[in-house]
């Protein structure tokens, strides 16, 4: 059995009106800051550990595992609401550890959970933001450079994207590199630019078969369309938190109060990218998928471009944001570049 906790870190459950989550610590024994990270989807708060053991001394770090990720509590996911029912149970737990000035550090599907908490917990003293990886801020697949929809039901976006093979896989608990769609095969192919491992790659692996699967997680559910792929976003689950129907929170720009953003991100990154491996309107201008309707139908989401854009007017409003990015780099520049990493996060957070 793989120990999954890095000595120095230490875990404990934080009961609140919404939730019982798993939180890790790496103690202080004199916190001049709290850093609080949010971890991504098909993983959980063990991928932080590295991380939060390289910080000064006088930092507290946390990391919270969502709701059906890791250890905390297995409740079904509204995907009416975008990727609100995280951005809640993670105000939750702030307010329940009576957390203030925290600097907040979301990667890859977290960085949207921290996007929507700066718009609907405004209320909470936020010291600063980090986005690792973010999904767009116009969610995940099926708009335009613009961040408009490509169709009115956002076709191809959503739960009825995921491989189901993938899916079978989690659920079963597969710890082999005997399929492309094997948990560590995926992890190795699209989670870390191709050609890095390291010491750690079997807790990765453990932590991604935490994900809980299922109709109201992951993946979630989908509807019919009568645009290609022939489906549409439905109204469980992960994978629907992010459909552009739903989750947009380009509104981020106009905030009233704006903490300062660091945007770090891979260069070689294929799962948030302008030509996105997972995005089925890029998968099909490839002919990995058949029957693709052209570019002007179905053009691939340019997400990073989307974010930049973003981030440049939260800027022109005001705000501060910077973009690092790492090259040579996939999709966690924080396992692949810990040393780039941390030396932003600290002139981030101080010190």
């Amino acid at each position: 059995m793989t120990d999954t906790i890095l000595h120095g870190i230490t875990a404990h459950d934080v009961t609140t009106p919404r939730l019982t989550a798993r939180v890790l610590e790496r103690p202080s024994p004199s916190a001049a800051r709290t850093v609080l990270f949010v971890h991504g989807n098909v993983s959980s708060s063990l991928f932080w550990q590295p991380t939060m053991l390289g910080l000064p001394d006088d930092v507290r770090a946390l990391a919270v595992d969502l709701r059906g990720f890791g250890e905390s509590e297995t409740l079904p996911v509204d995907a009416t609401r975008g990727l609100g029912d995280f951005a809640d149970d993670v105000a939750s737990v702030i307010a329940a550890l009576e957390l203030t000035d925290v600097h907040l550090v979301g990667w890859s599907m977290g960085g949207g959970v921290v996007m929507q908490f700066l718009l609907e917990h405004q209320d909470v003293s936020v010291a600063s933001v980090t986005l690792v990886d973010p999904v767009s801020p116009y969610g995940f697949g099926a708009t335009d450079a613009s961040g408009a929809l490509v169709t009115p039901d956002a076709a191809g976006a959503g739960g009825g994207g995921a491989n189901p093979e993938f899916v079978q896989r989690l659920a079963d608990g597969d710890r082999s590199s005997d399929a492309a769609t094997s948990p560590l095969s995926v992890y190795l192919g699209t989670y870390v630019k191709p050609g890095f491992t390291s010491e750690y790659d079997a807790i990765w692996v453990e932590s991604m078969l935490t994900t809980k699967t299922g109709v109201g997680n992951y993946p979630g559910d989908a509807s019919g369309s009568e645009n290609w792929p022939g489906f549409a976003p439905g109204t469980s689950g992960v994978l629907n938190t992010m459909a552009p129907t739903v989750f947009d929170v380009s509104g981020i720009a106009d905030l009233a109060t704006k903490p300062p953003i660091l945007w770090i991100h891979g260069a070689d990154d294929v799962i948030v990218s302008d030509t996105s491996l997972f995005d089925l309107n890029n998968l099909g201008a490839l002919g990995v998928i058949p029957g693709w309707p052209g570019a002007d139908a179905a053009p691939a989401q340019p997400m990073v471009t989307q974010t930049r854009a973003v981030l440049g007017r939260y800027v022109d409003n005001g705000g501060t944001a910077r973009e690092v990015e790492v090259p040579e780099c996939g999709h966690s520049p924080h396992l692949e570049h810990p040393d780039v990493f941390l030396g932003a996060l600290l002139d981030q957070v101080g010190g």
